[in-house]
């Protein structure tokens, strides 16, 4: 049962970076790809109606994961608690600056509201890069199963890392490429003219910077974890998510040259299944330990009780059901091309 519980966190967490990472690609975008305050207010109105919907995968997620594993709970949000006071206040700022922008017609309250959404979106692209990048070096458990740490050491990992590292960070630059890249075609899919156009022409580039660190964080990985990519090769689940990742990335160069919704939806499968193959190799453990592997927090050692897990198996099924059918509902909603008028409230 902790397995099943294991995937069903990293799932909710992989919804919510392809769904909230259109929004932040989106707002890391709008200063390059929008040129006039009409079309900011489309760039806006491409993810008005879904931003905040797409915040709620987040808090699912965690709550998924403080009712499963309890000890992985604890244990995370004890190290990473300023990094996580800074996720809290990056969101804020994102969300006030999506519905405060157009409140006053002043260029000075517009510019600094555009200010703001690029300055939260890249940073939360790069901080939940540093986070699986954490989660992949490793934190320094003790025997307690909890860690401490500050934000950055020497910038080196090792067996005391700070959050930040060159690895992290290298991990973190990977994401906000990635991120940026899923808004790039989701905004070519969503918005016509010019502003398509140049959101064409960014997804190309990105593609090829996407390319470039994501060749970069493999090798990184390679010197820090060595042992996570020998899993992926040695399991068949993760060589068959490898496939089909590295299969995702490749149409979207491919379909740019056609249909604007495929890349976006092929960019999608990348994110989910790039996150699902390093799930299953990393797979039982959940927080690994630079001080010493016997200190690793796992699915087995974090588990909640068998009653708690299979009533929550049974509610988990009935909600997740629930979410389907409205966020199909939202999307079908809100489907086809953004034009002018449309503000949605912001």
């Amino acid at each position: 049962m902790e397995m099943l519980w294991y995937f069903i966190v990293a799932v909710m967490v992989a919804v919510y970076v392809v769904l909230d990472g259109f929004d932040f690609g989106a707002g890391i975008l709008s200063p390059f790809i929008a040129k006039t305050d009409e079309e900011k207010r489309q760039v806006i109105a491409a993810i008005g109606p879904f931003w905040d919907g797409n915040e709620v995968w987040l808090l699912a997620g965690g709550g998924a994961l403080f009712f499963a594993f309890p000890k992985a709970y604890a244990s995370g949000f004890s190290g990473f608690y300023l990094p996580l006071t800074m996720v809290l206040w990056l969101l804020m700022m994102r969300g006030l600056s999506i519905e405060f922008r157009s409140k006053e017609a002043s260029p000075i309250w517009r510019s600094f509201w555009d200010g703001a959404l690029f300055l939260s979106s890249s940073l939360m692209a790069i901080v939940l890069g540093a986070a699986l990048g954490n989660v992949v070096r490793g934190v320094p458990i003790g025997a307690d199963g909890y860690f401490t740490g500050p934000l950055f050491t020497n910038f080196m990992p090792g067996t005391h890392p700070g959050v930040l590292d060159w690895y992290t960070v290298t991990i973190g630059l990977f994401a906000f490429a990635v991120l940026a890249l899923q808004g790039a075609l989701y905004l070519r899919m969503r918005l016509e003219g010019e502003v398509e156009a140049r959101a064409t022409a960014a997804a190309k580039k990105l593609w090829i910077v996407v390319l470039g660190l994501g060749l970069l964080a493999t090798g990184a990985t390679m010197q820090v974890r060595p042992e996570l990519l020998s899993a992926v090769f040695s399991r068949p689940i993760p060589i068959v998510l490898t496939v089909v990742f590295l299969a995702a990335f490749g149409a979207v160069k491919l379909w740019m040259r056609r249909a604007s919704n495929l890349p976006f939806l092929a960019s999608s499968v990348f994110i989910a299944t790039m996150l699902a193959a390093t799930a299953f190799a990393a797979y039982p453990v959940m927080l690994h330990s630079t001080l010493d592997p016997a200190y690793d927090i796992t699915a087995q050692n974090a588990r909640t009780s068998d009653l708690s897990l299979n009533w929550g198996t049974v509610i988990w099924f009935t909600a997740i059901v629930l979410a389907a059918v409205y966020f199909i509902h939202l999307f079908r909603t809100f489907a086809g091309k953004v034009r002018p008028e449309d503000s949605y409230g912001h």
